[in-house]
């Protein structure tokens, strides 16, 4: 066997170890896309009822305006950006977007005079940001595939209590959050939401008398002592929500990433196997021609 050869088999042998693991890692992201696609799916109601208890207890209670999660200050000064990343790579642009997005918010920001203090979920976010040299006000690593309910409240009492303290003491007047939205399997898209101060909306009745009421409460001791106790899971639950959605996302990035990388492998190997071959073809050939020359040379002597 010659020595093209040897390497050609070489090659295709270790494409194909490689093709294994992508293909293993393919199938592995795709049965996590579906559990954390029912982690997201079960929390969807809990969010739904607190949001309706929240706003009917806003509706009924004297002056939301005046509460300290409500309150937006005329001056801004400092803010919050929590950016959701990935752990783990080989997941395509997934974190790169988030982190591009976080960056132009900070740009924005910046130039409106507000000074940003980072909050990083993911190990690829801390060292983007550690890299730079960007001190980090928190940072929250080793559960991004899949978060539970104490990470995330973990995160929003942070933020909370970052939020409430005085901004003589290095509190900050404003929380945005950057995360992945989980549209479908092949979509996914980095949106920017204000998470604290929470805006009041007042919801427009139709003419047509469309428009679901709120369910009739009764509040004890009283509609603002029961916001107190709702606003801060809403804030937990908002990030919870976000994280199962970036960990949704982050699945199905790595299994198109993987799936990409699997088909690359199978086109390689097609490619190494058809060179192996003209280069036999061409070992055989070229024994052949060694043949018929060495017997027309005795066949002249």
């Amino acid at each position: 066997m010659g020595a093209q050869l040897r390497v050609f088999r070489r090659r295709i042998r270790s494409v194909q170890a490689t093709k294994k693991i992508t293909k293993a890692m393919e199938l592995i992201a795709s049965s996590r896309i579906i559990k954390a696609q029912q982690r997201l799916d079960a929390s969807m109601p809990y969010l739904r009822n607190l949001t309706e208890a929240i706003s009917a207890a806003a509706s009924h209670a004297a002056d939301v305006s005046k509460h300290p999660l409500m309150t937006s200050g005329e001056v801004r000064d400092r803010a919050a950006v929590l950016v959701i990343t990935a752990d783990r790579g080989l997941a395509g642009a997934y974190s790169a977007n988030a982190i591009r997005e976080a960056a132009g918010l900070t740009k924005l920001l910046n130039e409106q005079g507000v000074q940003v203090s980072p909050y990083v979920v993911g190990r690829k976010g801390v060292s983007w940001y550690r890299f730079r040299g960007v001190p980090l006000a928190g940072e929250y690593t080793g559960f991004t595939d899949q978060p539970t309910y104490a990470d995330a409240r973990r995160i929003g009492q942070d933020l909370l209590e970052a939020f409430l303290t005085p901004e003589d003491q290095g509190g900050i007047d404003e929380i945005h959050l950057v995360y992945t939205n989980f549209v479908n399997m092949a979509t996914q898209e980095v949106r920017v939401r204000r998470l604290l101060p929470l805006e009041v909306v007042e919801e427009v009745v139709q003419p047509d008398g469309k428009g679901l009421p709120f369910p009739l409460y009764e509040f004890e001791p009283g509609a603002e002592q029961v916001l107190d106790s709702l606003l801060p899971r809403f804030i937990d639950h908002a990030v919870y929500t976000a994280l199962l959605m970036s960990a949704a996302s982050e699945h199905a990035a790595r299994r198109r990433a993987m799936k990409s990388a699997t088909d690359n492998a199978e086109e390689l190997i097609r490619t190494l196997t058809r060179q192996a071959n003209q280069a036999r073809q061409a070992e055989i050939t070229q024994e052949i021609s060694e043949i018929v020359g060495g017997a027309d040379a005795l066949a002249s002597a």
